[in-house]
């Protein structure tokens, strides 16, 4: 049985980045957006992207996605259609700060709430080192996996990192009375193995469904993906208590080398996402460049079809600049693959002649600073 496929069908925009105001109707399940550097396409997935719990694909803070010269807030409303029903979303900031959430025009709490209409995922390019950047960049990849089939995931993470601040902020006080680091701890304990189970569940699942789909001669390779780090480690082997009761005795045995490592240093802050070239059997990190974005399409891809899978939900797919980086061949490789999965599917480019091939199987529509037009038929 194939998932619903949301789409969003109309998209309008107040004072959002370059965006005084935007109008715009959609009638495809892939669309791409192509114009010159600045004209504002990334600032169409932003805006889309907002729709998921966080901050969206810039990472950006939430005063700067109001329009330099506007009133210092924003609105952002979709329409969106799954299985013949509509439905319409907002979010917006205030100028006064406050972050707004509406469903069919009713307050809604957050963006978690609009996890049962639509789910958002995405490719930009600041994520072409994720395989030989930080660890600390994985481990937020690993997050956006495990968040887009449990809407839940992200509000977990948060209070963690919060919990370890506070944990921290303790250490350094030099707090006499130990009642405190032990509500801390275990208050992390919970968290941690909370976060930690989620993040193994969710690539345990990955690697399960890029096995069964595996194909040595994709042009996407296929990923083999697992997760180091000792929580990890010991939920494969213990029951979650067993590991959540091991993970507060090693914090408080812990406290003195935390203290003075000014960090915690134990636990999923410390885990890392283990990525290797299936084909090849290799690092990803020692992959050329070329072989880590066509392998980092590949599990974006199988991440895809992985969500809809758990979620009975075909994902929004918001590609920012990716057909750029392929030659002729794995371009049309892409958006066949693409066509398979089921979403919507979203693109942007600076050239018009990538998608020249799209014609008539996507919306191709033109951006120019503040306006988004359909294209001309493009040679090819």
């Amino acid at each position: 049985m194939t998932a619903p496929a949301p789409r969003v069908r109309r998209l309008t925009l107040g004072d959002f980045r370059s965006y005084p105001t935007l109008d715009c109707r959609f009638d495809s399940a892939m669309i791409a957006l192509f114009g010159e550097n600045g004209a504002g396409k990334t600032n169409l997935l932003e805006a889309l992207s907002l729709f998921s719990p966080g901050r969206g694909l810039r990472r950006a803070e939430l005063a700067g996605c109001a329009r330099r010269d506007g009133a210092g807030g924003f609105a952002v409303s979709i329409e969106v259609e799954a299985d013949g029903a509509a439905a319409q979303l907002g979010h917006g900031l205030t100028p006064s700060g406050e972050r707004l959430f509406r469903i069919d025009r009713a307050p809604a709490t957050s963006a978690r709430a609009f996890a049962d209409r639509l789910r958002v995922l995405w490719l930009t390019p600041a994520m072409d080192g994720l395989f030989s950047g930080p660890a600390g960049e994985r481990r937020r990849y690993l997050d956006r996996l495990a968040l887009g089939v449990d809407a839940e995931h992200g509000a977990r993470a948060n209070r963690l990192e919060r919990a370890l601040r506070n944990r921290n902020r303790l250490l350094e006080e030099g707090v006499a009375d130990r009642r405190w680091l032990d509500a801390a701890e275990r208050e992390i304990a919970a968290l941690g193995v909370a976060v930690a189970a989620a993040r193994r569940e969710t690539v345990s699942r990955l690697a399960a469904l890029i096995a069964a789909e595996r194909d040595d001669a994709s042009p996407f390779p296929w990923a083999d993906v697992a997760i180091e780090g000792e929580l990890e480690r010991r939920l494969a082997e213990e029951p979650a208590l067993a590991v959540e009761d091991w993970y507060r005795d090693e914090l408080a045995a812990s406290r003195r080398r935390d203290a003075a490592a000014g960090r915690t240093l134990i636990g999923p802050q410390a885990s890392d996402l283990a990525v290797r070239h299936g084909p090849k059997n290799e690092a990803a990190r020692a992959c050329s460049t070329g072989e880590q974005k066509a392998l980092l399409m590949g599990l974006t891809l199988a991440h895809a079809r992985l969500v809809a899978a758990m979620t009975g939900q075909a994902p929004i797919l918001l590609l920012d600049e990716v057909a750029a980086h392929f030659d002729v061949n794995r371009r049309e490789a892409l958006f066949q693959e693409l066509e398979t999965l089921g979403g919507q599917i979203w693109m942007t480019g600076a050239d018009p002649l990538l998608f020249a091939s799209l014609q008539g199987r996507a919306q191709l529509l033109r951006v120019t600073l503040g306006k988004v037009e359909e294209a001309s038929p493009l040679p090819g």
